[in-house]
């Protein structure tokens, strides 16, 4: 059994990954596109819209596509727990680009090294290594 994420964008999905691969979490191996391929779609405004992707990286597997209906994204966050400070440095500056930094990167009152965020495309993502 393995637990992964999958995320619901409205109709950004496929800028949300490019920017997820420009901060080198990993890249898409595997996307399917509404209304090609005999893939249904809902309204032709889907057409072309990303139905079911898989990204994967280093340590990283998540799920991903455009819903019209998608709830907005709550209550959970991605967390990446990283070897060293300076690496957590980089990927907490690129993921923040347009983000609501919820918790600046510091040493926190339980010892580790932490910061969270919610990106420009409402994911929530902590990261974490040790201080």
């Amino acid at each position: 059994m393995q637990l992964s994420n999958y995320l619901f964008f409205t109709t950004a999905c496929e800028q949300a990954l490019d920017f997820y691969t420009q901060c080198g979490l990993g890249k898409v191996v595997e996307v399917l596109r509404y209304g090609t391929a005999d893939l249904p779609h809902t309204n032709e405004s889907m057409r072309g819209k990303i139905m079911h992707a898989r990204f994967e990286g280093p340590g990283v597997l998540f799920y991903a596509s455009d819903n019209d209906d998608a709830e907005p994204m709550r209550g959970s966050a991605h967390i990446l727990m990283l070897d060293n400070r300076a690496q957590t440095n980089q990927l907490f500056e690129r993921l923040s680009q347009g983000a609501n930094v919820t918790t600046p990167l510091a040493v926190q009152p339980w010892g580790g090294y932490f910061g969270k965020l919610t990106d420009r495309f409402g994911v929530q993502w902590m990261l974490s290594c040790p201080a």
